[in-house]
This record gives structure tokens, sequence and C-alpha cells, in this order.
């Protein structure tokens, strides 16, 4: 035979299928060769704050890590893999079963025997690691090191190619705002203690939501763009000093239907229409003004009626307004703007997302602390 045709086995990998699905996949046409992986997991490194956050797993298996994240620098064996820039392989994980470390216990404890691990870099930076385990002891030989390379770099290019797409989408529109609003107090650090305040309220509130660690990765990378519609409010409103007319703050309140129709724009230019839980983004951007009490805005949501996603968007701007300085005010202090939120909570707010910061104050403390703004 001169000629016949092959199918490639990865050639779903090219579908519009999200990361979660591609690990899947992955995973799948392993098992012919390599039957004895019996999970795959990502973790990804933020390098502002230190944290290995989990991410995305593939396993028949419940994971046994969810929403959960710890510091790099206190994790002695991937801060040596990270330093060293070579993966790892560990053919008895007995080695670590009297860890310290809640993730290194939990999957030992799941049954784990050995495993693979894999550094993702970008440009020399590191940006998260690639996890295989299985349950035989001595499973990754030396002969399969070179495949389970190749395959954990496709793994890492087609993570960081998604997680790419939104953070460019991010830095497209703080760049438009910053060049078109640049007096606008509520950019720079803004926007990134919004990202991580939103991630760690949908990390807290997950298990009664059902959010995977996916869905809260998105929380935080839409997050920065819930004010997107304030690049079609004029200056003479946006950067007004004092309070608003009646048709000022009429027009103020346009900027979340500008937005979402901003947000299909950039969809259609970015060619992410594939791209995973994108309606939480539309959701975020129109409803974060809504109330509970139904006094909020475009659409006079109440209750549940407002999607998750904009009342975990809510808390997070209206605590970081509370706690920021601005030209009308002074920066309130943690404890006054926490109980300003429990008042708030008892119509307007979320009463669950508000908790979720007021329980986990040393985490409000150290984002707040890590994304200062400037002067």
């Amino acid at each position: 035979m001169i000629a016949y045709f092959h199918q490639d086995t990865w050639d779903d990998l090219n579908l519009e299928i999200c990361n979660a699905g591609k690990l899947d996949h992955v995973r799948k046409v392993m098992l012919d060769k390599m039957p004895f992986v019996d999970r795959i997991s990502v973790a990804l490194y933020d390098t502002e704050t230190d944290y290995l956050r989990t991410y995305a797993y593939s396993s028949e298996q419940d994971s046994p890590l969810n929403h959960y994240q710890a510091k790099l620098a206190k994790c002695k064996s991937l801060l040596e893999i990270k330093q060293t820039r070579k993966s790892r392989v560990v053919q008895n994980l007995a080695l670590f079963k009297n860890s310290e470390h809640k993730h290194t216990k939990a999957i030992y404890k799941s049954g784990f025997q050995s495993s693979y691990t894999f550094p993702m870099f970008w440009r020399g930076e590191l940006f998260g690691f690639i996890f295989f385990n299985s349950t035989q002891a001595e499973a990754f030989g030396e002969e399969l090191l070179p495949s389970l390379d190749t395959i954990s770099h496709l793994i890492a290019f087609f993570v960081h190619n998604e997680i790419h797409e939104v953070k460019t989408l991010s830095a497209t529109v703080k760049s438009a705002l910053q060049l078109t609003h640049i007096r606008d107090p509520e950019t720079g650090a803004h926007l990134e203690r919004m990202s991580h305040y939103s991630r760690l309220i949908a990390s807290k509130i997950a298990p009664k939501y059902g959010f995977s660690d996916y869905f809260i990765e998105y929380i935080g990378l839409f997050a920065p763009l819930h004010d997107l519609g304030k690049l079609a409010i004029p200056d003479s409103v946006l950067l007004k000093q004092g309070s608003l007319n009646e048709e000022e703050f009429s027009t103020m309140k346009q900027h979340s239907v500008m937005g979402k129709k901003l947000v299909d724009h950039l969809i259609e230019n970015f060619q992410l229409q594939g791209l995973e839980h994108i309606e939480v983004l539309r959701n975020l951007v129109l409803s974060h003004h809504e109330m509970m009490d139904g006094s909020g805005y475009p659409e006079g949501l109440s209750g549940d009626e407002i999607p998750i996603e904009a009342r975990i968007i809510t808390v997070a701007d209206i605590f970081d307004a509370l706690t920021s300085k601005r030209p009308y005010k002074e920066a309130w202090s943690i404890d006054e703007a926490f109980a300003e939120m429990e008042e708030l909570a008892k119509s307007k707010l979320d009463p669950d997302c508000v908790a979720a910061l007021i329980n986990n104050r040393e985490q409000v403390e150290e984002i707040k602390n890590t994304f200062l703004d400037e002067g």
C-alpha cells in the first residue's frame, strides 16, 4: 500500500474544548500505552504572591485536592524542581508519608504510590506544574521519561495558551482604560486586588455552589474586566469630582450594558467563542451592580436571580473601594470595611460572599499588602 489515511490520536485537542477536557483526552490516549497513569493534575503558579493553586485534573476517582493553594516557598521539593528546572520522578511516595504538607499527605492517602512532576515554564518563568500519579510503585521507568516529557510539553502549551488568551484580553482592556481614562483612580492595583479577592471568595464558597478549581480560576481571570463598560462613559461623568446629578448617574449606569456589548465584540475580535465559562464574563460585566434586594441596576435583579459570579465581583469591588483611598475620601480600615460589609449583607450583598472575606482576614490582608496603589 503506497498511501493510506491515519487517524491522529491527538486530533480532539483541535476541538473547541476547555483545558479540563483536553486533559481528559490526554489521559485517555496515554492509557493505551501507559495504563498505570491513574491521575494527571495541573497546578498554576502566581509569581506575585508565590501561591501555587490547584487548577485542573483528570482521573477516574475524585480529586484528593480541591480549592487548595500553598506558598511555593514552603514546598521544599517543588521549590527544588523550580530551581533546577528539571522534572522529578518519585518511584515510592512512601518517602513523603510523614510530610507536614496537606497536599503531599492527601496524595499519599489516596493510594498513589509513584509520581512524575514536570515544571511548566514560559519564557524562562515558572507558571505551574503537571503531576502524573500512579497507584503502582516504580511505575515511571527511565524508558518512559522521553514520552512523558513530550506529553508534558503538550499539556503546558495548551494550558498556557488558554490562560494567555484571557490575560491578553484583560491586558488590552486595562491598557485601553489607562489610555482613555488616565486619571481614573480605579485602575492599576485595584484590578489586581479585585482578581485576588474574587478568587478568594469563590474558593471559600465553592463547596456550597459546587465550583471546580477551573471555574474559580476563571472568576479571577475575568474579574479585572468587570468595569469594561467605562470605556464608553465620557470623562466628564467618569472623572467628575463630587456627586453625580441624576442625568450623569443615568449615564454612568449605562456602563454595565455597554460593557456587555463590548464583551461580545471582544469575544468575536479575539476569537474566544469556544473559551470555557465565557458566559461568566458576560454575566459579571452586566450584573456586578445588581443588589440582593433588587435595588441595583441595570435589570433590578434580586437574590438568586443575580448570577453568583456577579455577586462575588460585587462584594470584591465594594470591599476594595472602601479600603482604597480616593480623591473624595480616605481609605477605610479593614475593621471599618468589614463592619460596613456585614451591614450591607443584611439586604444589598450576598451574605455568603461577605462571610468568605470576613472569615479569611489573613488572606485579605495579604492581598491588600501585596498589591499597593502607587504612591
